[in-house]
């Protein structure tokens, strides 16, 4: 299949989307064709009122003031019946607009919900964000103009030819053989800016996940005076938004004027022909008559310059829905079983069977990986940076699935059983914090939302985040944002444990859970979790190797794989590769 028959594919599988999510509101597209269907009817009988006073006032030696005044007053009930009507379609177009938009938004934000890391981790953050924010608002206003214009704009085309035939089809020949060349145009132009906007709404979540890099990451583009190199990079693709945009608009403002030449031209030949039949048949085509068709002629050219712009921004709206429809189509992380297992009773027995798993297919990670713990065990892993002591986290909490082999809590495989209830059976703390907008107390309570006021105070003083607390302006009731706000990175770190603290699972996850913290508040911590850990079943990684000299299991791991176990003074003892890098650590 060519590339333009994949793009062609694509547009028709948006729209086919599109209009799925529109016909979920079945009454308000009815109720929005028929008050379209009713607008463009009165409007069409506003003519031939004008058509009759005009003959009333021409075609007879005496005016009749009174049927005169009837029309005109008519006219003016016709044309504020109409307003009503209008204001009634815009209201039930712009009712089915938004709440079609905000389906498509909560179903991509849904989707992000439930996709798996591996996609999250490969994708920009902005650039996801641009997708459900940027690229939506995009549609909403493609999708309202074509809501308020394309059905009107049809329907027009089609009374307005029906009348014209009626009243002289030899007229209307004139304005049927003119009609192509618009059509041409609109085609013409409608190829070539769906490929531009799609181009500029790719660009614009680039950019989008570029000011959100550089915010994010603000302080080290400073330390390492990066600015200048920040600016160039953000000037390159704001440069290549604007040639993207300009193209896009060029193409695009080609209509109006285009179809708005066409539509003169049909005028002009009308009324010349008209005026020639007039003459030609000596009054029988009256004067009212060649009015009333000059102004269907009007009307009947007026929608193709509305509908040619409906067509310029659908196709934004449609390049935009298509990198919505995008991320909506993602498969999503591999679906739990209609029986899986809801995990009860969890003690903190763990084993890890052959365990195999890589992020690449071409480069292997986790190999030949075997673990047995029982509860109340502290297993350390240990190792150089990028060994997978991490990703050995990801697959315990199953934010990935293992390539092959069995991971079992509990002797059940925990691909049979709910991440949910395998998920609260782990507290994890991990070296980069995650914190939420709102209240201290709202971050603490995320694990336990039905928490006491003094279990709260309890498990922020067992983390030692009290004191720190309760000198905020607020205390437990002081707003913070999503980065921590005026926090430290220590603070902020406290609070996640604190969390933890209140939870209480039965299984920990410490992955370098106090390197952001100093090293008195540390031993503090330490011996915290410490009674925390008493029997309960913990896995900790950690690259400052005094902390972990408790341990029942140290495994020490190199490129995926384990090669020393035991405890800190039998590996000691060895004098292998865990002694290397204990001894590292001292070495001047």
């Amino acid at each position: 299949m060519s590339d333009k028959q994949k793009k062609r594919e694509t547009r028709k599988g948006t729209l086919r989307k599109v209009f799925s999510y529109i016909w979920r509101y079945k009454l308000l597209t009815v109720a929005s064709v028929l008050l379209a269907l009713a607008t463009v009817a009165l409007s069409l009988y506003v003519p031939i009122l004008i058509g009759e006073v005009v003959d009333l006032i021409v075609g007879r030696g005496n005016v009749d003031f009174a049927g005169v005044a009837r029309i005109i007053f008519t006219i003016g009930a016709v044309v504020v019946a109409n307003a009503c009507l209008q204001w009634l379609m815009g209201i039930t177009n712009n009712k089915l607009t938004y709440q079609v938009v905000r389906d498509v938004r909560d179903a991509a934000f849904k989707k992000i919900t439930i996709l798996p890391l591996k996609y999250i981790d490969s994708k920009r953050y902005g650039e996801i964000v641009s997708r459900v924010i940027a690229d939506v608002d995009q549609f909403a206003d493609g999708l309202l103009l074509g809501f308020t214009q394309f059905f009107t704009g049809i329907t027009t085309i089609i009374g307005t030819l029906a009348l014209m035939l009626s009243i002289n089809w030899r007229i209307s020949l004139v304005v049927i053989l003119l009609t192509p060349l618009s059509l041409l145009v609109a085609r013409f132009v409608a190829s070539r800016t769906y490929n531009m906007f799609k181009l500029q709404s790719e660009t614009r979540g680039e950019q989008t996940a570029f000011i959100d890099e550089m915010i994010g990451n603000q302080k080290v583009v400073q330390a390492f005076s990066r600015e200048d190199e920040a600016v160039r990079r953000f000037d390159e693709i704001n440069d290549k938004l604007e040639v993207y945009s300009r193209r896009a608009t060029f193409y695009s403002s080609l209509t109006n004027p285009s179809t708005r030449f066409i539509n003169s031209l049909v005028y002009a030949g009308v009324g010349l022909v008209g005026s020639l039949t007039c003459v030609a048949t000596g009054g029988a085509f009256s004067v009212g008559q060649l009015v009333i068709f000059l102004s269907y002629a009007n009307q009947y050219a007026k929608p193709f310059n509305e509908i040619s712009e409906v067509i310029t921004e659908f196709q934004n709206a449609l390049a935009c829905a298509s990198r919505t429809f995008e991320l909506i189509d993602q498969p999503p992380q591999t679906p739990e079983a209609q029986d899986a297992a809801v995990l009860q009773n969890v003690d903190g027995n763990v084993s890890m069977e052959d365990v195999e798993f890589s992020y690449d297919p071409h480069r292997k990670l986790i190999r030949d990986f075997n673990l047995s713990v029982r509860p109340g065990q502290r297993v350390a892993l240990v190792g150089p940076t990028g060994c997978g002591k991490t990703t050995i986290i990801n697959l315990l909490m199953r934010f990935y699935d293992v390539d092959s082999g069995s991971i079992r809590v509990e002797g059940e495989d925990i691909r049979g059983v709910t991440r949910k209830s395998l998920r609260s059976g782990f507290g994890m703390v991990l070296q980069d914090t995650w914190l939420k907008t709102g209240t201290i107390r709202e971050n603490i309570v995320m694990g336990k939302p039905s928490a006491t006021e003094e279990e709260i105070i309890a498990a922020a003083k067992a983390s030692h985040a009290h004191n720190f607390i309760m000198r905020l302006p607020k205390g437990y009731d002081t707003e913070i944002t999503e980065d921590g706000g005026n926090l430290s990175a220590g603070q902020k770190q406290l609070l996640c444990i604190a969390r933890v603290m209140l939870c209480l699972p039965p299984m920990l996850i410490l992955d370098e859970a106090t390197s952001s913290i100093d090293t008195r508040t540390e031993i503090r911590i330490q011996q915290a979790f410490a009674r925390l850990m008493q029997g309960r079943t913990s896995f900790i990684v950690a690259h400052r190797l005094s902390t972990i000299r408790e341990a029942d299991i140290i495994l020490v791991m190199r490129e995926g794989r384990i090669v020393e176990q035991g405890k800190h003074e039998e590996l000691l003892e060895k004098g292998g590769y865990y002694a290397k890098l204990y001894n590292s650590q001292f070495a001047v």
